[in-house]
Protein backbone atom coordinates (compact mmCIF):
# COMPACT_ATOMS: atom_id res chain seq x y z
CA UNK A 1 0.00 0.00 0.00
CA UNK A 2 1.08 3.34 -0.63
CA UNK A 3 -0.23 7.06 -0.99
CA UNK A 4 -1.06 8.54 -4.19
CA UNK A 5 -2.08 11.87 -3.98
CA UNK A 6 -5.61 11.79 -2.10
CA UNK A 7 -5.93 8.43 -2.73
CA UNK A 8 -4.71 5.45 -1.06
CA UNK A 9 -3.45 2.76 -3.60
CA UNK A 10 -3.54 -1.13 -2.63
CA UNK A 11 -2.16 -3.42 -5.62
CA UNK A 12 -4.31 -6.79 -5.47
CA UNK A 13 -1.92 -9.91 -5.03
CA UNK A 14 -2.43 -13.27 -6.53
CA UNK A 15 -4.10 -14.72 -2.68
CA UNK A 16 -6.85 -11.61 -3.07
CA UNK A 17 -7.89 -12.43 -6.30
CA UNK A 18 -10.90 -13.33 -7.54
CA UNK A 19 -12.71 -11.81 -4.34
CA UNK A 20 -15.21 -8.24 -4.40
CA UNK A 21 -14.27 -5.11 -3.16
CA UNK A 22 -15.87 -5.81 -0.31
CA UNK A 23 -14.06 -8.73 0.81
CA UNK A 24 -10.91 -7.27 0.29
CA UNK A 25 -11.57 -4.19 2.10
CA UNK A 26 -13.45 -5.91 4.86
CA UNK A 27 -11.40 -9.06 5.59
CA UNK A 28 -8.10 -8.33 4.29
CA UNK A 29 -8.05 -4.69 4.59
CA UNK A 30 -10.49 -4.90 8.11
CA UNK A 31 -12.46 -1.85 7.45
CA UNK A 32 -15.66 -1.76 9.31
CA UNK A 33 -19.17 -2.46 7.07
CA UNK A 34 -20.13 1.56 7.84
CA UNK A 35 -17.16 2.78 6.29
CA UNK A 36 -16.87 0.62 3.51
CA UNK A 37 -20.94 2.19 2.41
CA UNK A 38 -19.69 5.23 3.40
CA UNK A 39 -16.85 5.11 0.51
CA UNK A 40 -19.42 3.23 -1.52
CA UNK A 41 -21.75 6.22 -1.89
CA UNK A 42 -19.38 8.94 -2.12
CA UNK A 43 -17.64 7.52 -5.06
CA UNK A 44 -14.24 6.97 -3.34
CA UNK A 45 -13.42 3.49 -4.52
CA UNK A 46 -11.34 3.14 -8.00
CA UNK A 47 -10.25 0.20 -9.52
CA UNK A 48 -7.36 0.84 -11.84
CA UNK A 49 -8.73 4.39 -13.44
CA UNK A 50 -12.55 3.54 -12.76
CA UNK A 51 -14.99 3.85 -10.39
CA UNK A 52 -15.67 0.58 -8.33
CA UNK A 53 -18.67 -1.10 -7.16
CA UNK A 54 -18.21 -2.91 -3.92
CA UNK A 55 -19.43 -6.11 -5.69
CA UNK A 56 -17.13 -5.76 -8.64
CA UNK A 57 -14.80 -8.52 -8.10
CA UNK A 58 -10.48 -8.03 -8.45
CA UNK A 59 -8.04 -9.75 -10.45
CA UNK A 60 -3.98 -10.11 -9.62
CA UNK A 61 -2.53 -6.49 -10.44
CA UNK A 62 -5.41 -5.06 -10.02
CA UNK A 63 -5.03 -1.50 -8.36
CA UNK A 64 -7.74 -0.50 -6.24
CA UNK A 65 -7.79 3.69 -4.65
CA UNK A 66 -9.76 4.47 -1.59
CA UNK A 67 -10.50 8.62 -1.36
CA UNK A 68 -8.61 8.88 2.39
CA UNK A 69 -6.86 11.33 2.31
CA UNK A 70 -9.39 14.61 1.07
CA UNK A 71 -9.53 17.59 2.88
CA UNK A 72 -12.01 17.74 6.11
CA UNK A 73 -13.46 19.91 8.86
CA UNK A 74 -11.20 19.60 12.16
CA UNK A 75 -13.56 19.10 13.68
CA UNK A 76 -12.72 21.29 16.59
CA UNK A 77 -11.22 25.00 16.22
CA UNK A 78 -7.20 25.03 15.80
CA UNK A 79 -5.57 26.92 18.68
CA UNK A 80 -1.66 27.89 18.92
CA UNK A 81 0.48 24.67 21.28
CA UNK A 82 3.23 23.35 21.33
CA UNK A 83 3.17 20.04 20.12
CA UNK A 84 5.50 17.97 21.35
CA UNK A 85 5.52 15.12 18.39
CA UNK A 86 6.55 11.28 19.46
CA UNK A 87 6.03 9.45 15.74
CA UNK A 88 4.18 10.86 12.69
CA UNK A 89 2.98 9.70 9.12
CA UNK A 90 0.38 10.26 6.78
CA UNK A 91 -1.86 7.70 8.77
CA UNK A 92 -0.93 8.29 12.47
CA UNK A 93 0.45 10.99 14.92
CA UNK A 94 1.31 10.20 18.77
CA UNK A 95 1.95 13.11 21.03
CA UNK A 96 3.12 13.24 24.49
CA UNK A 97 0.33 15.50 26.09
CA UNK A 98 1.20 17.42 28.98
CA UNK A 99 -0.62 17.54 32.24
CA UNK A 100 -3.09 20.11 33.07
CA UNK A 101 -5.43 20.03 29.96
CA UNK A 102 -8.79 17.97 28.27
CA UNK A 103 -7.70 15.70 25.66
CA UNK A 104 -10.81 17.40 23.62
CA UNK A 105 -13.66 19.33 23.99
CA UNK A 106 -16.30 18.17 26.51
CA UNK A 107 -18.49 21.21 24.83
CA UNK A 108 -19.22 23.01 21.27
CA UNK A 109 -16.59 25.93 21.26
CA UNK A 110 -14.05 24.69 23.90
CA UNK A 111 -10.59 25.73 23.23
CA UNK A 112 -7.48 25.11 25.12
CA UNK A 113 -7.52 21.29 24.95
CA UNK A 114 -4.74 19.00 23.15
CA UNK A 115 -7.35 18.59 20.30
CA UNK A 116 -7.43 22.29 19.56
CA UNK A 117 -3.52 22.35 19.59
CA UNK A 118 -3.02 19.28 17.31
CA UNK A 119 -5.86 21.10 14.80
CA UNK A 120 -3.43 24.00 14.85
CA UNK A 121 -0.45 21.65 14.13
CA UNK A 122 -2.10 20.41 10.80
CA UNK A 123 -3.36 23.63 9.66
CA UNK A 124 0.63 24.71 10.48
CA UNK A 125 1.43 21.90 8.32
CA UNK A 126 -1.09 22.68 5.67
CA UNK A 127 -3.07 19.45 6.30
CA UNK A 128 -6.98 20.30 6.66
CA UNK A 129 -7.61 16.75 8.31
CA UNK A 130 -10.49 15.80 11.20
CA UNK A 131 -8.93 15.52 14.75
CA UNK A 132 -9.42 11.86 15.58
CA UNK A 133 -7.82 10.67 19.01
CA UNK A 134 -7.68 6.95 19.98
CA UNK A 135 -7.47 6.99 23.13
CA UNK A 136 -7.60 9.61 25.80
CA UNK A 137 -6.13 11.11 28.76
CA UNK A 138 -7.40 12.44 32.03
CA UNK A 139 -6.73 16.14 32.57
CA UNK A 140 -4.18 15.86 35.14
CA UNK A 141 -2.32 12.71 33.14
CA UNK A 142 0.23 13.23 31.19
CA UNK A 143 1.83 11.27 28.51
CA UNK A 144 1.69 9.53 25.17
CA UNK A 145 -1.56 9.47 22.95
CA UNK A 146 -2.47 8.53 19.46
CA UNK A 147 -4.55 10.16 16.65
CA UNK A 148 -5.55 8.64 13.38
CA UNK A 149 -4.95 11.16 10.23
CA UNK A 150 -7.60 9.48 8.37
CA UNK A 151 -10.92 6.98 8.40
CA UNK A 152 -9.57 4.08 7.83
CA UNK A 153 -6.77 4.28 10.02
CA UNK A 154 -9.20 5.49 12.51
CA UNK A 155 -11.28 2.30 12.33
CA UNK A 156 -8.21 -0.17 12.13
CA UNK A 157 -6.53 1.76 15.33
CA UNK A 158 -10.05 1.15 16.62
CA UNK A 159 -10.12 -2.25 16.49
CA UNK A 160 -6.67 -3.04 17.25
CA UNK A 161 -7.10 -0.99 20.19
CA UNK A 162 -9.97 -2.97 21.42
CA UNK A 163 -8.45 -6.09 20.78
CA UNK A 164 -5.60 -4.97 23.45
CA UNK A 165 -2.96 -4.86 20.58
CA UNK A 166 -1.95 -1.66 21.32
CA UNK A 167 0.30 -1.68 24.48
CA UNK A 168 0.24 1.31 26.58
CA UNK A 169 2.82 1.51 29.58
CA UNK A 170 2.42 3.73 32.47
CA UNK A 171 3.98 5.05 35.44
CA UNK A 172 2.40 6.36 38.57
CA UNK A 173 4.08 7.04 41.89
CA UNK A 174 1.91 6.09 44.70
CA UNK A 175 1.68 6.12 48.54
CA UNK A 176 3.40 3.32 50.29
CA UNK A 177 5.31 -0.15 49.77
CA UNK A 178 3.29 -2.91 47.70
CA UNK A 179 3.29 -6.32 49.81
CA UNK A 180 4.08 -8.05 46.30
CA UNK A 181 6.54 -6.94 43.34
CA UNK A 182 4.10 -7.44 40.67
CA UNK A 183 0.56 -8.63 40.31
CA UNK A 184 -3.04 -7.96 38.51
CA UNK A 185 -6.28 -6.11 40.10
CA UNK A 186 -9.20 -7.56 38.50
CA UNK A 187 -12.20 -5.56 40.33
CA UNK A 188 -15.47 -4.11 38.19
CA UNK A 189 -15.77 -0.44 38.47
CA UNK A 190 -19.02 1.98 38.12
CA UNK A 191 -19.93 5.26 38.88
CA UNK A 192 -19.86 6.66 42.48
CA UNK A 193 -23.70 7.63 42.47
CA UNK A 194 -22.71 9.73 45.53
CA UNK A 195 -20.28 11.92 43.19
CA UNK A 196 -20.47 13.63 39.39
CA UNK A 197 -17.21 12.37 37.96
CA UNK A 198 -15.75 9.93 40.33
CA UNK A 199 -15.58 6.15 40.08
CA UNK A 200 -15.27 3.55 42.54
CA UNK A 201 -15.17 -0.51 42.59
CA UNK A 202 -18.46 -2.15 42.24
CA UNK A 203 -19.78 -5.17 41.69
CA UNK A 204 -22.69 -3.55 39.39
CA UNK A 205 -19.54 -2.40 36.88
CA UNK A 206 -17.90 -3.17 33.91
CA UNK A 207 -15.09 -5.22 34.33
CA UNK A 208 -11.37 -4.06 34.73
CA UNK A 209 -8.33 -5.17 35.13
CA UNK A 210 -4.87 -3.22 36.07
CA UNK A 211 -1.73 -5.71 35.73
CA UNK A 212 1.48 -3.63 37.86
CA UNK A 213 4.96 -3.94 38.71
CA UNK A 214 6.80 -2.17 41.30
CA UNK A 215 9.81 -0.28 39.70
CA UNK A 216 11.53 1.17 42.97
CA UNK A 217 10.49 1.99 46.98
CA UNK A 218 11.36 5.16 48.25
CA UNK A 219 12.07 4.53 51.26
CA UNK A 220 12.30 8.32 52.36
CA UNK A 221 9.12 9.67 51.26
CA UNK A 222 7.31 6.06 51.92
CA UNK A 223 6.49 6.11 48.37
CA UNK A 224 6.44 3.20 45.42
CA UNK A 225 6.97 3.98 41.58
CA UNK A 226 5.00 1.09 39.57
CA UNK A 227 4.81 0.66 36.19
CA UNK A 228 1.30 -0.30 34.85
CA UNK A 229 -0.62 -1.55 32.23
CA UNK A 230 -4.44 -2.31 31.05
CA UNK A 231 -6.06 -5.14 30.10
CA UNK A 232 -9.58 -2.79 29.72
CA UNK A 233 -10.06 1.27 29.86
CA UNK A 234 -11.98 2.38 32.23
CA UNK A 235 -12.59 5.81 32.53
CA UNK A 236 -9.57 6.39 35.73
CA UNK A 237 -9.47 3.13 35.90
CA UNK A 238 -5.36 3.16 37.12
CA UNK A 239 -6.82 5.53 39.58
CA UNK A 240 -9.61 3.87 41.03
CA UNK A 241 -7.86 0.43 41.43
CA UNK A 242 -5.00 1.79 43.17
CA UNK A 243 -7.08 3.38 45.57
CA UNK A 244 -9.00 0.82 46.33
CA UNK A 245 -5.89 -1.08 47.21
CA UNK A 246 -4.55 1.29 49.60
CA UNK A 247 -2.01 2.65 47.47
CA UNK A 248 -4.05 6.03 45.90
CA UNK A 249 -1.48 8.15 43.70
CA UNK A 250 0.39 10.79 45.16
CA UNK A 251 -1.69 14.18 44.33
CA UNK A 252 -4.98 12.20 43.71
CA UNK A 253 -6.87 14.32 45.83
CA UNK A 254 -10.19 12.80 44.38
CA UNK A 255 -9.45 9.33 45.38
CA UNK A 256 -7.49 9.87 48.20
CA UNK A 257 -4.08 10.47 47.54
CA UNK A 258 -1.98 12.68 49.49
CA UNK A 259 -1.42 16.89 48.61
CA UNK A 260 2.04 17.94 49.07
CA UNK A 261 4.41 15.86 46.68
CA UNK A 262 3.23 17.33 43.54
CA UNK A 263 -0.09 19.69 42.25
CA UNK A 264 -2.01 16.73 40.11
CA UNK A 265 -1.89 12.79 40.33
CA UNK A 266 1.40 11.46 39.52
CA UNK A 267 0.36 8.98 36.72
CA UNK A 268 2.16 9.36 32.86
CA UNK A 269 1.27 7.62 30.21
CA UNK A 270 5.21 6.36 29.54
CA UNK A 271 5.43 4.29 26.50
CA UNK A 272 3.15 3.59 23.67
CA UNK A 273 3.65 0.32 21.30
CA UNK A 274 1.80 -0.95 18.22
CA UNK A 275 2.44 -2.61 14.86
CA UNK A 276 1.66 -0.28 12.21
CA UNK A 277 -1.95 -1.04 10.44
CA UNK A 278 -0.09 -0.44 6.89
CA UNK A 279 3.51 -1.12 7.19
CA UNK A 280 3.34 -4.09 10.16
CA UNK A 281 6.48 -2.40 11.32
CA UNK A 282 6.35 -2.23 15.08
CA UNK A 283 6.24 1.32 16.73
CA UNK A 284 7.09 2.06 20.21
CA UNK A 285 7.74 4.89 21.20
CA UNK A 286 8.11 6.86 25.09
CA UNK A 287 6.84 10.51 26.19
CA UNK A 288 9.78 11.70 28.21
CA UNK A 289 8.38 12.12 32.09
CA UNK A 290 6.98 16.04 32.96
CA UNK A 291 9.60 18.42 35.04
CA UNK A 292 6.80 18.16 38.16
CA UNK A 293 7.62 13.94 38.34
CA UNK A 294 11.00 14.04 37.96
CA UNK A 295 12.48 15.23 41.68
CA UNK A 296 9.82 12.61 42.81
CA UNK A 297 11.87 9.89 40.45
CA UNK A 298 15.36 10.59 41.19
CA UNK A 299 15.13 9.86 44.47
CA UNK A 300 17.11 6.85 45.93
Amino acid sequence: MQRFGEWLEIKIPKEWAQNTVFHVLSKELGASKSLIQKWNSSSAIKRNNSKADVNHQLQTGDRLFLHIFGDEDYGVLPEYQMIDVLYEDDHLLIVNKRAGIDTHPNEAHQKGTLANGIAYYYQSNGLQIRVRHIHRLDKDTSGAIIFAKHDLAHSLLNHALELRKIKRTYIAIIEGKLPQPKGKIDQPIGRDRHHATRRRVSPQGQRAITHYQVEQYVAINHLSIVSLQLDTGRTHQIRVHLSSIGHPIIGDVLYGGKKGFIGRQALHALKVALIHPFTAKKIEVQADFPTDMLPLLSKD
